[in-house]
């Protein structure tokens, strides 16, 4: 018995190396093709680099006004992040801790399926199911968020409580917390849910509370700290108020607003592309596990951003994982809609293949291969120049101001001052950086033609500036 069971055990944790594997492999291939972008994975890497150095973590590039960590989104596990920099200074690092959660979490899976009593065959199969779910492809394919590497958080959470692993169970909520600000509202419905639904009463109060807890700290305190005023992203919620506390309010003063929000068709198309592909397991009688999703399902329907709505990017991360629990809890009922384990892994991979991203390795991610070579040449040439110097001295690597395009930041954020030509970025202030690269075929995100075509004009006529490099229209000016 033991030899027969064995095969079937081994397949998820085979499933979970080999996506881990894939994950990282294709994270550093977009990379490589210059398709990362200073939003966000040069946001974290510059973060993160300068926590090594033991300098402020202020990101540089958004436009005229400093962003301290603590006052962007308190993801703190940053901090824990930056000794890995110190070991080698390097943003792969980043690809590979995001493919380890979310290939890991496949492992997770499985051990929540049999925890609920389903047969290792079908504890396997839902494995699959999450790994085959679009949105963990696509989120591992655009930049590096934090809030991806608390899933594994999430779900060792909900295995801990029903294991009354108190110890475990805090530390997962620890993790949470400590990727985003906004993950406290998903902890403190966890809370609600574990105490009500699950029964688990400790575990339920710990996450309420602490959730309850670390919303409030963050919003009314850190974030203004820091920032100096409320968190930039509830502009997105303008239509609701000018601050945390009164957009709460106006949930409840002003329903019109809401529903207005709520019913449209904005949010049927996003409710159809989170649920179509897993419509085979929903079961209204155990959708319970689902409450915990509530708040961020919540904050991206009422969300002016239509980024918010889509599985391409991280922002229905904190929703997933516990649609894959009402998953499992539906099919440990035998009360789901499909029970074939032949049809419900075809139906995953058709949700895959149609709503999956990997298409962007053909024509999307090739399309800026004619400045590819230039664009790496002049990078080394930056890197090369920059090493002849003492690293942390005033004409150091990591303090020599660049400009750059958006999608060559990631590859240059090692520094304290790093821009994006933009009409944030005025003309007259160029003299400040020490090198300017300029791609006029693709000049990234924020920037246009134009923006290039005019700093160009800007930096020929400036006596201080030398072209150091041109080839296939990118353009490399070093100030002497």
């Amino acid at each position: 018995m033991k030899n027969e069971r064995s095969p079937i055990t081994h397949y998820p944790l085979l499933m979970t190396v080999g996506s881990a594997i894939l994950f990282f492999l294709l994270a550093t291939l977009r990379h490589a093709l210059f398709k990362s972008n200073a939003y966000d994975l040069g946001w974290y890497d510059q973060y993160i680099y300068l926590i090594s150095q033991g300098l402020p973590p202020i990101v540089s590039f958004r436009g005229q006004q400093a962003f301290h960590l603590l006052g962007d989104h308190v993801a703190i596990i940053c901090y824990p992040l930056a000794l890995l920099y110190k070991i080698y200074a390097t943003v792969h690092w980043l690809f590979a801790l995001q493919a380890i959660a979310l290939a890991g979490s496949g492992w997770l899976v499985w051990l929540l399926s049999r925890q609920s009593g389903l047969k290792e065959t079908d504890a396997t199969m839902m494995a699959a199911v999450y790994l085959l779910y679009p949105l963990i492809f696509n989120v591992n394919i655009y930049d590096f968020h934090p809030e991806v590497l608390a899933i594994p958080g999430m779900l060792g959470a909900v295995w801990a409580a029903r294991e009354r692993k108190y110890i475990w169970f805090c530390s997962a909520i620890a993790l949470i917390l400590s990727c985003k600000a906004v993950l406290s509202l998903t902890v403190a419905a966890m809370g609600f849910w574990l105490f009500f639904f699950e029964k688990r009463r400790w575990c339920g109060a710990i996450a309420l509370l602490s959730g309850s807890m670390w919303f409030i700290g963050t919003t009314q305190w850190i974030i203004p700290q820091f920032l100096g005023m409320e968190q930039t992203s509830i502009s997105r919620y303008g239509y609701l108020g000018d601050s945390v506390l009164e957009i709460a309010l106006n949930l409840f003063l002003k329903p019109d607003l809401v529903w207005g929000h709520i019913f449209s068709f904005a949010t049927l198309e996003y409710l159809a592309l989170l649920f179509l592909p897993v419509f085979w397991g929903l079961s209204a009688r155990h959708f319970a596990p689902f409450i915990p999703a509530l708040p961020a399902l919540l904050l991206n329907i009422l969300s002016q951003e239509y980024a918010q709505r889509n599985l391409v990017r991280h922002y229905s991360v904190p929703i997933f994982p516990f649609i894959i629990l009402a998953l499992i809890a539906a099919r440990s009922a035998n009360s789901a809609w499909i029970r074939d384990r032949r049809v419900i892994l075809a139906w995953s991979l058709c949700g895959f293949l149609v709503l999956g991203k990997y298409y962007f390795f053909g024509k999307v991610y090739l399309d800026s291969l004619d400045t590819w070579q230039a664009n790496r040449e002049a990078i080394a040439l930056i890197q090369r120049r920059g090493l002849e110097t003492k690293p942390r001295d005033l004409e150091g690597l990591e303090t020599k101001p660049l400009l750059a395009p958006s999608q060559l930041i990631p590859h240059l954020s090692h520094r304290e001052i790093i821009r994006i030509p933009s009409p944030e970025t005025p003309l007259d202030t160029l003299q400040q950086f020490k090198y300017i690269l300029l791609d006029r075929r693709h000049p990234g995100f924020a920037s246009s033609l134009e923006i290039v075509d005019l700093a160009i004009e800007a930096v020929e006529k400036n006596v201080c500036f030398e072209r150091i490099y041109q080839r296939d229209e990118v353009f490399l000016y070093q100030r002497y």
